[in-house]
């Protein structure tokens, strides 16, 4: 009974301990702003339901559409997958005929509308393009039309941290969770007066356009960097100065094959006193050259360590691509794990890295090595067959040094993507909510 008689109690405690969260909040706001639903935003900005600012339509039912009506590069139906960093990107077996999306025109996509993801990875959305007139809004996607509010703004709003969580938690279901017209009806949304609207939408298109073209360029740098690597190691291209032909060696006569010991991945440490290299490191964390490494352990008496211009692959894995995988590790004294082929060779005759390259170039001929069948494994025995062409030293450092270029000019255009795209969310996070203001 006490119990009972104090629960009044403890909620207007709790209402009033809220009040004055909130009272406390306001009174910090700098000048021009206020407190609402979604968050701190200045004082000219609305904040309300989307369903004042937007119509829904949901995609037709499954039953709407037939096994008979799909056809490949037809009209292309839109779901969740085909929404990709707030682009359409269909696929063309997702497609329909002309005549069974005639009897669907209620679902058609227009310019300026927005297709939102209603099931799976909710949220996902996009405007659709003067080019994407006609495509088909799926089953599992919904079409936001946007009144009086600008299309570009709303859809980078509800791709924001905030928008989509409060989309998640508020839609519906058990074994499928789906979010509903009404779910978007009633999600609060800022909104900055319309020139405001599009003077935000227009600044992180042009940080779009940036990031676009330096993905573009990236994508070009490193279609030249595998043309190069596939003249340039095996000879087609000679580098200038380099004359004569190349030998054909078998690398059981060029190398010998040691393994490396223990190192599980209980014994690294961040603060242990040796540079250590596991063998699952191997297949994600290094490239051809391992300059430093990334992990550490300390000093066992039976470790095995490395020699300065060794060449490291792992000897086991799920999956037979991913025994082709070769580094150079070009410092001495470090650690070593089990299931590492160690490929030992005379500096003086190869360059470790060189090796490397051509290792990883030449995978189908590692495959044909590989033996297993629920897990794979590649021994010394088996890489002794491994066949190369080989130049001498000189020209073998030569084209590794152009290789090394390239890849450092690579490595400068991907920082300043990563760059830009910290600097993306940035402007996301100041521009949405008011706290940079371009008007």
């Amino acid at each position: 009974m006490s119990n009972q008689s104090t629960r009044p109690a403890e909620a207007v405690n709790e209402a009033s301990a809220a009040y004055r969260l909130q009272a406390g909040k306001a009174a910090l706001l700098r000048p021009g702003y206020k407190m609402t639903e979604v968050g701190v935003i200045p004082e000219d900005w609305a904040s309300s339901p989307l369903g004042k600012h937007a119509s829904f339509r949901t995609g037709p039912f499954g039953s709407a559409l037939h096994k008979s009506d799909y056809a490949n590069d037809g009209i292309p139906v839109i779901n969740p997958m085909h929404i990709i960093n707030g682009k359409i990107e269909p696929t063309r077996t997702m497609t329909i005929t002309e005549q069974a999306a005639k009897n669907l025109s209620e679902f058609r996509l227009k310019p300026g509308e927005i297709v939102i993801g209603r099931r799976g990875d909710m949220g996902r959305c996009a405007v659709v393009q003067e080019n994407q007139s006609g495509w088909l809004c799926g089953t599992g996607s919904m079409i936001i039309r946007p009144l009086n509010t600008d299309a570009e703004f709303l859809q980078r709003v509800l791709s924001s941290p905030r928008a989509i969580s409060a989309i998640e938690d508020s839609s519906v279901g058990t074994t499928m969770v789906n979010l509903n017209q009404g779910t978007l009806a009633g999600l609060k949304i800022q909104f900055p007066p319309l020139p405001e609207q599009k003077a935000i939408a227009a600044a992180l298109s042009d940080v779009d356009a940036l990031l676009d073209g330096l993905e573009r360029l990236i994508a070009k740098k490193r279609d030249l960097k595998q043309a190069a690597m596939q003249q340039l190691l095996t000879g087609q291209t000679r580098l200038p100065g380099f004359s004569g032909e190349w030998e054909i060696k078998r690398l059981g006569d060029l190398a010998k094959f040691y393994k490396g010991k223990g190192l599980p991945k209980s014994a690294l440490t961040p603060f242990g006193s040796e540079p250590c290299i596991h063998y699952g490191e191997l297949f994600t964390q290094y490239g051809e050259t391992i300059r430093e490494t990334i992990s550490r352990t300390d000093k066992n008496t039976g470790d095995f360590r490395s020699v300065a211009n060794d060449v490291l692959m792992p000897t086991s894995d799920v999956t037979p691509r991913g025994l082709a995988k070769a580094s150079c590790v070009v410092i001495d004294e470090v650690v070593l794990g089990g299931d590492i082929l160690v490929i030992r060779t005379d500096p003086a005759q190869v360059c470790g890295t060189f090796l490397s390259h051509v290792i990883r170039r030449e995978e189908d001929q590692v495959l044909r090595l590989v033996t297993g069948t629920t897990v794979f494994h590649l021994y010394g025995t088996d890489m002794k067959k491994f066949v190369l062409k080989l130049p001498l030293l000189a020209e073998q450092q030569a084209i590794v040094e152009v290789l090394a270029d390239m890849d450092a000019e690579l490595a400068v255009l991907e920082a300043r993507r990563d760059k830009t795209r910290a600097l993306k969310q940035g402007m996301m996070q100041e521009l949405l909510t008011g706290k940079t203001r371009l008007l």
